[in-house]
């Protein structure tokens, strides 16, 4: 006697086609493209201050901005990269990538934003932002 099997069009393991199309549908990727860029970055806390790691590969130092507003914290760079290969007078291939980063991340506690200090070097921003002392509550008395 045959096996009878039920077919579940929402079955997500049942594939009969999978192997047909495989060939036909592939991603088109294009090399030599200029890449999305990001900030990576690493915080650091310790007791008295915020370290902060930012990797902004290919940027002056003075297009890069921070801004600090009690605990958020953002950073913005623009970014301008050109690469052009010539041969003789003739143009073979140019490649621009003009654009702005930004990321802005928030803290547990508010910075003390006089006393932070900001260095780039070799692409890598690295912040020492520390911590405003928190004033206590302050308990009052009724009368």
């Amino acid at each position: 006697m045959a096996n009878l099997t039920r077919y579940d069009p929402f079955d997500l393991t049942f594939e009969p086609f999978d192997n047909l199309f495989r060939g036909f549908i592939q991603p088109v990727r294009f090399e030599n493209q200029p890449q999305q860029l990001q900030i990576k970055m690493d915080v650091k806390e310790t007791d008295k201050n915020y370290a902060v790691h930012a990797e902004i590969p290919g940027v002056k130092k003075e297009d890069i901005h921070v801004a600090i507003n009690g605990k958020q914290v953002s950073i913005s760079a623009e970014v301008k990269k050109e690469k052009e290969e010539k041969e003789g007078a003739k143009v073979l291939r140019s490649e621009r990538y003009y654009g702005k980063l930004y990321r802005s991340f928030t803290l547990d506690q508010d910075v003390d934003e006089a006393t932070a200090v900001a260095k780039y070097t070799d692409g890598v921003l690295d912040l020492t932002l520390p911590k405003k002392k928190s004033s206590e509550a302050k308990k009052l008395t009724i009368q």
